[in-house]
């Protein structure tokens, strides 16, 4: 085997090791093992909320043991084709064989990342923010097509979205909008997108065809587990209701059942009108203020800790990617220098790339301030 191919091969070796070793594939053999204990006892229905838990979290478990024996067998067998290959002197296997080498470094590569995601949250949903920002009805405009760009994402890797409220605007577009994303490790995954981002574009909105810059802002929030102790005292909320309204004011329920709540000491406000009681809307609205808190918590900790020197520079900026569609098309990303010259994939959700760079990034920003 040619040195090159070989010290290739040994280094995607090595980083599977390294992903072994972080997972800790024997203590994950364990958790299922007592996870599927805990499925298989008939009592756990009597619980239904813990027994969704447990099912998810044996279903998680499974699905990443599956994914690195899966990445190990698929090694193995890529030394015995190119072995096969050489041996029989035949281009084409050589071929297949360096085509499945390339997807499985992108394979292992993309674990590798998911092995950086350690902080506190980082394994929790996200709950998504997305609000409209200077440009008028293009920021409303832009906003909107962001928030198409995360569920596009979000389906391609078949992670259920739960849309808590949308407020359109007048003219197009979305004032604002909230959502969550479910699935393990979407905070993690998706906190690197937190941010302004900023389009430039030749705008419809215009007459004269002018080239126009919009901004809208995209928050990324940890879901609230009961474990996080976010008390809320009553006096401390005021609660609103009204009907829920759709574009254009048009109607889409008859009843006040959209609830508005105002976290009185912080001035944070919340709404959510997509499910269809009261206290549905209430009970959804509840669990995204209590993930506001929970962030205004924490950067409220990370704020003392950098007075004292002991944490690095979370701020990234206000402004982290631009989508430029005129004069030329690109989109990059300010704090990784990470760009690609197809925004329209971009858009379509085809966010991968910048995912990935944003976390290696953040490891690196944090290991410098260490």
């Amino acid at each position: 085997m040619n040195p090159d191919l070989n010290a290739d091969l040994k280094e995607l070796d090595a980083t599977l090791t390294t992903i072994e070793k972080v997972v800790d594939v024997d203590e994950l053999s364990d958790r299922i093992r007592e996870l599927e204990a805990q499925a298989a006892d008939p009592s756990l229905w009597d619980d239904p909320d813990h027994a969704q838990q447990v099912t998810s979290a044996l279903s998680q478990a499974q699905a990443k043991k599956k994914k690195i024996d899966s990445l190990r067998g698929r090694l193995d067998d890529l030394s015995v084709m190119y072995e096969l290959a050489e041996e029989e002197g035949d281009p084409d296997a050589v071929e297949m064989a360096d085509a499945e080498r390339a997807e499985l470094r992108a394979d292992i590569e993309s674990l590798e990342v998911t092995t950086m995601l350690s902080g506190p949250y980082d394994e929790r949903e996200a709950v998504i923010n997305i609000r409209s920002g200077a440009g008028g009805v293009d920021a409303a405009d832009w906003a909107e097509m962001l928030m198409r760009m995360y569920l596009r994402w979000a389906d391609k890797h078949g992670h259920k979205v739960e849309v808590y409220d949308t407020s359109y605007a007048e003219e197009a577009g979305i004032k604002s909008a909230t959502f969550v994303v479910h699935g393990e490790y979407m905070y993690g995954t998706l906190s690197v997108e937190q941010g302004a981002h900023r389009l430039v574009r030749i705008s419809p909105f215009d007459n004269q065809g002018r080239r126009q810059t919009s901004f809208a802002e995209v928050e990324v929030l940890p879901v609230v587990e009961e474990t996080d102790h976010i008390d809320i005292p009553e006096s401390d909320l005021r609660i609103d209701v009204y009907r829920s309204s759709g574009p254009g004011g048009q109607s889409v329920n008859t009843t006040d059942s959209a609830v508005r709540l105002t976290h009185v000491p912080t001035g944070i406000v919340v709404t959510c009108q997509n499910e269809k009681s009261q206290h549905q809307n209430k009970a959804s609205a509840m669990r995204v203020l209590q993930a506001k808190l929970l962030e205004k918590k924490r950067q409220e900790e990370r704020a003392e800790l950098d007075a004292l020197g002991a944490g690095g520079n979370a701020s990234w900026g206000n402004q982290m990617r631009s989508y430029v569609l005129h004069p030329y098309q690109m989109v990059k990303d300010l704090r990784t220098e990470y760009e690609v010259n197809n925004p329209q994939s971009v858009l379509d959700g085809d966010l991968d790339g910048f995912i990935e760079a944003g976390i290696r990034w953040r490891m690196a920003q944090q290991s410098e301030g260490e």
